[in-house]
């Protein structure tokens, strides 16, 4: 992704230009509800009232310099990670601020807050802050705690050996989730001392730039067992070439409608969603040999019956972040079969992951990071 503002089209084809438009105009008309109430309740001159509301729409320009406004891979890598940073951290925050005034206007409706709480008001002020300190604190934290999650896989299939398998997703490596954050969680994996490591999709956030000086490649061939994935749609956004050389560099084995053979598993690798041309799943199937245990790698989990169908035993997704933050994942459980957690349907298990790393700002409220650690074995 070169930053220019033809970039828009990187959300092609899984949004529309409608979207876009909402996409980028929802988070203006949320700022201009935040800022009239904040200009209301702030008690200083009106002065300072505009400055801070500068400094805070200065953060909240940084959201959409992300997506195409400026070229910020040509700018120096600290102020280009900061401004990423920034940028996507504040849009969270700013949907936090709305829902915050929302209750406080119904509570002034229903006569519950007094009018005055935010007003030219000291109180007011202290609460707003507090409450989004508080909040955003234990989000921070709560993200940063990477929960592992063991799931037991029995088969009554042929196995050479049972196998321990670390499975991530969602892992967005770029300016957000830097090297040394990435390296962490590959420290993690080596502590399980896993046989094999599948990864679900979005490896890359979107930009490759900061993966190539930062050296991402590298820490990622520190991982002690052979690396299977499938393509997210952020791969998609940063551009698919690019993305098919990082993960040869990285060692990773890069399933695209493909299907390979490890330790007498068959693992199937779709292409993301976003390629509506993709192979369907019944063609992956053709062929194979269904004695052997099989697991598909499938980034967005839209028809999870397709799985069912073809007789595959286990599929791995991730994607949906289970909203990330709350009320988020409301929409999320409402869009999905299954947004979050196992699964199963006749004889194939499923999970869908929460994902160990983030998009946007590095918070989770009602969710969780997480690895999964799953054990196979014959009944």
């Amino acid at each position: 992704m070169n930053g220019n503002l033809p970039n828009l089209h990187i959300f092609a084809p899984t949004m529309n230009y409608m979207w876009i438009i909402l996409f980028l105009a929802l988070p203006l008309l949320g700022t201009a509800y935040v800022f009239t109430h904040l200009y209301q309740m702030l008690p200083f001159s009106p002065a300072l009232k505009w400055g801070i509301l500068g400094v805070l729409g200065l953060c909240i320009f940084a959201f959409f310099a992300n997506f195409g406004l400026f070229d910020i891979d040509r700018w120096p890598l600290p102020v280009a990670a900061a401004t990423y940073q920034v940028g996507s951290s504040s849009l969270i925050i700013l949907m936090y601020a709305i829902l915050l005034f929302l209750l406080a206007d119904l509570g002034r409706l229903a006569h519950v807050i007094p009018s005055s709480l935010f007003r030219h008001s000291w109180p007011g002020t202290l609460l707003v802050v507090g409450l989004l300190l508080g909040i955003f604190t234990y989000a921070y934290f709560h993200y940063m705690d990477k929960v592992r999650q063991p799931i037991e896989l029995r088969t009554d299939k042929p196995l050479e050996k049972p196998m321990k398998i670390v499975m991530l997703s969602d892992l967005h490596v770029g300016y957000l989730n830097r090297a040394d954050e990435l390296n962490r969680w590959i420290d993690l994996v080596n502590r399980e001392n896993p046989d094999l490591i599948l990864i679900g999709g979005d490896i890359i956030d979107g930009h490759i730039r900061p993966l190539r000086e930062e050296h991402v490649a590298a820490a990622f061939r520190r991982l002690k067992a052979p690396m299977v994935a499938c393509l997210g749609n952020h791969e998609y956004y940063g551009g698919i070439p690019e993305a098919i050389d990082f993960y040869r560099e990285a060692g990773i084995t890069l399933l695209r409608d493909s299907v390979v053979t490890i330790a007498g598993l068959n693992i199937i690798g779709r292409d993301d969603y976003s390629n509506r041309r993709r192979k369907p799943l019944k063609a992956l199937t053709q062929g194979l040999d269904k004695r052997k245990y099989t697991i598909l790698l499938d980034h967005q989990p839209y028809h999870l019956e397709e799985a069912e169908h073809e007789g595959i035993d286990f599929q791995f997704s991730g994607h949906t972040h289970r909203g990330q933050m709350w009320p988020a994942s409301l929409i999320t459980d409402a869009v999905y079969e299954k947004s979050f957690g196992p699964h199963r349907n006749s004889d194939t298990q499923y999970y869908v992951s929460s994902g160990i790393g983030i998009w946007g700002g590095k918070f989770r409220v009602g969710t969780r990071s997480e690895y999964v650690v799953a054990t196979l074995d014959r009944h």
